[in-house]
């Protein structure tokens, strides 16, 4: 077995910039342990390996466990707030305090297809006619600037789009707030002036609010009313949080990947950064040979080939530093395998050329932990593979002499299965796949439990398994790969239930149950052999114990979230249904928006009514259940 060279934990702490950042901690397994964030990567991060004299256990412990770590630089500590906030959410390390109810950052809005549009918070978007400026991390920034951008524009706040001859006007009127656009006086075009003023501050290209701010300050001061000076000091202070750019949240909320590439001969490195619903949420880097000099553009057209054919998920968009010879031959190509328009190109203008440049920055000042990261890993799959043809070997009794030492390892398929339920109620399946040592997402699969309750598992495992495999003999394409490797999340039982399933469909497929220890973790593999089961002692085989309690946390993590979608669903649609006036269409245009209940209770009645077909009686009526709930 070839061993891989420790990190040097030492060598890349010398190695850290003096810059704003997050970092992440792995431990010998390559899975995330912790992610923190800090205003110089280089301070903060060589603190965890000094003295542990001052440290409390946590930390300690912690620490005991890092082999190595990684990092991402970003422009900004803001940034690095919100990139750590979005990594600590996708890996929920063990060692971070995880926040369970997931809001997401504010939005300033301007109701752009509004005749007199209005400006709003907001966290949702992407809603026709509507702009979005943001996100921001700092709310009560938000809130500031709205209202003062409000009192100094004087704009209309009340959701009317019409108002008959003679209407009155409200409060805000009388009170010097609003010009009152509801009597009538209000040139349109003066107030859409008014309006693009707005989004030239929110853009960063209009600085005249914050002149109109420094000057409102130093006449308050000179005139020794200092509560006003301050006053215009925190709105000051809001517009310069507003103006601190955040490039790791995009107000586009599709999926893509960022892919860099140097150009060279040899050993080329690659980064590959992943955007999922507008956030950026890692890095990952690989290592591809040349034994001829490569362009960045012709490097990048290479990986995106193979990387994706190999099963890689592919996003609608791939954003690539250098354009990419036969890009349209390569997009169609790429188009057909996911089913849908995927697009290759160079970002030029906005916040995916800002993000890419961030990208670029990262990926010059941590070149060498990429490449080792890319190699390590590849080094780690090539051990997993190893241990899993022993394993296989052993399971069928016929050792190791009938594999040569030279021959090229296979990248073995594992599929894992657990069941999950309440009371017997919801009862669902999960199977999810292991192909060369890692993940393969796009072949996961969900089952709900038709035939059997009242929590009977062995009965549900046996449903899923004979469906799982009859599918595959019906010539269902997404069930047509056999696996190496079936492992259930259980002991004798689950696999003896499995087993009858395997000889009945005549399938030769090396089945394991994964049984727990007292860490409540994969400790042993049970596995049949002849009319009685043998155990392997996962601790004797740390790389195999660790990679078997991955797979089991995978599949648990899988099937259990499936179970909870169902069970939400249910609820969320049972609350809304109590609201008087609230019938199925309505209930489900309020899910389309908000997507939670906790969202529907947070909003106020101006964000209810944006709702389709929501009116003034339905929005008083939701808030008046919430409020007595």
């Amino acid at each position: 077995m070839a061993v891989l060279a420790m990190f040097d934990i030492q060598k890349n702490l010398k190695q850290l910039p003096d810059s704003p950042g997050v970092y992440i901690h792995k431990d010998g397994m390559g899975n995330i342990i912790y992610v923190g964030k800090a205003v110089s990567l280089r301070n903060r991060v060589r603190q965890y390996f000094q003295s542990s004299k001052n440290m409390d256990i946590k930390v300690r412990a912690m620490v005991g466990q890092i082999s190595e770590f990684e990092y991402i630089s970003c422009a900004t500590e803001m940034e690095a707030f919100i990139l750590e906030s979005n990594l600590i959410k996708k890996h929920r390390p063990k060692y971070n305090i995880l926040l369970r109810d997931d809001k997401s950052y504010p939005y300033i809005k301007i109701t752009v297809g509004e005749k007199y549009p209005r400006l709003m918070k907001t966290r949702m978007t992407g809603k026709e006619g509507e702009k979005y400026f943001g996100p921001y991390s700092d709310v009560g920034a938000v809130n500031m600037m709205i209202d003062l951008l409000n009192r100094v524009y004087r704009l209309k706040q009340c959701s009317a789009a019409n108002f008959p001859e003679g209407a009155r006007p409200c409060l805000n009127y009388h009170i010097n707030r609003c010009d009152g656009v509801c009597t009538g006086k209000v040139e349109r075009e003066e107030y859409l002036e008014r309006i693009g003023s707005i989004e030239g501050f929110l853009n960063g290209k209009n600085t005249s609010l914050e002149e109109y701010l420094k000057e409102r300050m130093e006449e308050a001061a000179e005139a020794l009313d200092y509560e006003k000076a301050a006053s215009y000091r925190d709105y000051l202070q809001a517009s310069r949080s507003l103006a601190d750019r955040q490039r790791v949240v995009l107000k586009d909320r599709r999926d893509m990947d960022l892919i860099i590439c140097d150009g060279g001969k040899g050993k080329v490195d690659t980064a590959l950064f992943f955007v999922r619903g507008g956030k950026l949420t890692g890095r990952e880097g690989y290592v591809l040979k040349s034994e001829t000099t490569v362009g960045p553009g012709e490097a990048a057209g290479e990986f995106i080939r193979q990387y994706y054919e190999d099963g890689g998920e592919i996003p609608g968009d791939i954003l690539v530093g250098s354009e990419v010879p036969d890009r349209e031959m390569l997009e169609k190509y790429l188009s057909d395998i996911e089913g849908r328009k995927v697009r290759i190109y160079v970002p030029q203008r906005g916040e995916k050329r800002a993000l890419m440049e961030m990208a670029q920055k990262d990926v010059e000042q941590a070149r060498e932990m990429i490449r080792y990261r890319a190699e390590s890993r590849k080094e780690r799959e090539k051990e997993i593979g190893e241990e899993i043809e022993k394993l296989l070997s052993d399971m069928r009794g016929i050792g190791n002499e009938t594999r040569d030492p030279g021959d090229k390892i296979p990248a073995h398929r594992i599929e894992a299965y657990d069941i999950s339920n309440t009371n017997g109620v919801d009862t669902v399946g999960g199977m999810v796949v292991f192909q060369g040592g890692k993940p393969d997402k796009k072949s996961y699969r969900r089952f709900k439990i038709r035939t059997v309750g009242n929590s009977d598992d062995y009965g549900a495992m046996v449903e899923m398994l004979y469906r799982r495999l009859k599918r595959a003999e019906d010539g269902d394409e997404g069930f047509s790969l056999m696996p190496d490797l079936i492992l259930i999340d259980g002991g004798k039982g689950h696999v003896a239930s499995v087993k009858k399933v395997l000889d009945v469909m005549k399938k030769d497929i090396a089945v394991a149950g994964m049984a727990k220890g007292d860490g409540h973790r994969t400790r042993t593999l049970v596995y049949p052999k002849g009319d009685s089961y043998e155990e392997i002692d996962l601790k004797e085989r740390p790389l195999l114990f660790k990679y078997m309690g991955n797979i089991q946390e995978e599949v648990h993590r899988f099937a259990i979230e499936y179970h909870r979608g169902l069970r939400k669903g249910r609820t969320m649609t049972s609350a809304l249904d109590e609201i008087p006036g609230i019938g199925k269409v309505k209930r489900n245009a309020l899910l389309a928006h908000f997507k939670s209940i906790e969202a529907i209770k947070s909003a106020d009645r101006e964000q209810l009514k944006e709702v389709r077909g929501i009116t003034d009686k339905n929005a008083d009526a939701i808030i008046d259940f919430f409020d007595h709930k």
